[in-house]
């Protein structure tokens, strides 16, 4: 998990350099490079969310039922990123200034992050799941 959380760290480092360089540059092509930067880490980071909701966090819910809300809370914190990934995207498109959807992404992805390895690293190690790495965490 923490792995995949530092990746999409890098990615979401990439694109706000992808930003300042598009801007110091002047480059014309800024806006299709930021769309694929954009594009490449909000399915990365979809993807992450879609796989734990769907494979990890009924694996873990089924071994540490006590877990339940925390992987509720992890559940909401998922829907209001796919919420905020949207807006960020409908910025890009409509060639609207998106640093500050991407700040405020990047703000509640490190939030978010930051809780779930609290609270699930540790049954991370001891639980016993079948399922690929790639269906669990995402196809990083």
């Amino acid at each position: 998990m923490r792995g995949v959380h530092s990746r999409l760290r890098k990615a979401l480092r990439l694109v706000q350099q992808s930003l300042d360089d598009a801007e110091s540059d002047g480059a014309d092509n800024a806006l299709s490079d930021l769309l694929l930067y954009c594009r490449g880490f909000c399915a990365a980071l979809d993807g992450h969310h879609r796989s734990e909701d769907h494979t990890l966090f009924p694996a873990i819910a089924a071994a540490h039922p006590e877990l339940r809300p925390v992987l509720r809370k992890l559940e909401q914190d998922h829907s209001m990123i796919a919420y905020l990934i949207g807006t960020l995207e409908n910025a890009v498109r409509q060639n609207v200034d998106p640093r500050p959807h991407l700040d405020g992404l990047g703000a509640i992805m490190e939030n978010h992050f930051r809780y779930e390895e609290r609270q699930l690293l540790t049954v991370l190690e001891t639980l016993d799941l079948t399922a690929d790495p790639a269906d669990a965490l995402g196809p990083l």
